[in-house]
């Protein structure tokens, strides 16, 4: 039911069972980091539910799934924040939308994407409809963040948690999917296990492979190259961020060796610090350059 999505496939065995043997809940709460899937398995499991051909469930064929594939399904709501978070007034006109009977399928689905986003307000408002929800409903919370939902809410919601994918797959999807070939270790690293961070940094393999060609050289050439090879994080501010991760990544493998660079380390966190504290960025970068060459040499 879930061949063309990538990972969590206890997941979606699970709710491949659940839907076959009829014990769909009523209200479940996808977690997870960015990028490993939820919103698409979230989207697949309520074409499935909605699908009215009993004979082979989610067929692509019935009405139902016509109507869902092109995002006109009167049964079907999928929710996101309005500017930085999910108000109060989207969970009522959620709640308006539920007591109405479903019209094309048996059931009906509400999806409240960024549910970690949701105001306090918005989730005592959810609540009341999580504690007594119409038998034909299914709703499913998506978020990043479990901490920041409410314990009541956490507690009325059947929690899948999410794992990172593993990174051949993620080899293979980028190969298959965007041609990108030779990806190393360190960048499959710095994936952490999702796709969606893949494909944002798809474009920038050049410029982190020069980053990594900086960081392995930090013992091997002088102040003045090193600045050179620098170069390219002088012009990724926006960018600079991942990174600094990225430099962790490849600092906490060559610290195996030499522990030197776990000071080094230490180096990029202070930049991070700075950089939060919006200190001039230039040089938040030279002095991390030069605090890392002076340290392993």
């Amino acid at each position: 039911m879930f061949d063309e999505i990538i990972g969590n496939e206890q997941i979606k065995k699970e709710l491949e069972r659940a839907m076959l043997e009829n014990k769909v809940s009523h209200s479940y709460m996808f977690v997870g980091i960015e990028g490993i899937g939820k919103q698409m398995i979230a989207k697949e499991f309520a074409r499935i539910v909605l699908c009215t051909n009993e004979q082979e469930k989610g067929c692509h064929q019935c009405k139902s799934c016509i109507e869902f594939m092109s995002n006109n399904h009167p049964d079907f709501l999928y929710l996101e924040p309005d500017g930085n978070s999910i108000k109060i007034e989207q969970i009522r006109y959620l709640q308006r939308k539920i007591q109405e009977k479903p019209i094309i399928s048996d059931k009906k689905v509400y999806i409240i994407n960024d549910a970690d986003k949701m105001t306090t307000e918005a989730q005592n408002c959810l609540l009341k409809t999580l504690e007594e929800p119409p038998e034909y409903s299914t709703i499913i919370l998506i978020g990043s963040n479990e901490n920041a939902f409410l314990n009541t809410i956490k507690s009325r919601c059947m929690k899948i948690a999410f794992q990172p994918i593993e990174a051949k797959y993620i080899k293979q999807y980028m190969e298959k999917t965007y041609g990108m070939t030779n990806i190393s270790q360190n960048m499959l690293d710095a994936f952490q296990g999702s796709i969606g961070k893949a494909i944002l940094l798809k474009d920038k393999k050049e410029q982190y492979e020069s980053i990594e060609n900086m960081i392995e050289k930090l013992d091997k050439t002088d102040m003045t190259e090193l600045m050179k090879l620098g170069e390219p994080l002088y012009q990724a501010k926006d960018e600079i961020r991942n990174i600094l991760d990225y430099i962790n990544i490849i600092l906490l493998k060559l610290a195996k060796e030499n522990t030197q660079y776990a000071n080094c380390i230490d180096i990029i966190e202070n930049t991070k610090k700075r950089l939060n504290q919006n200190a001039n960025y230039d040089m938040c970068i030279d002095n991390m350059i030069f605090n890392m060459w002076e340290e392993v040499n």
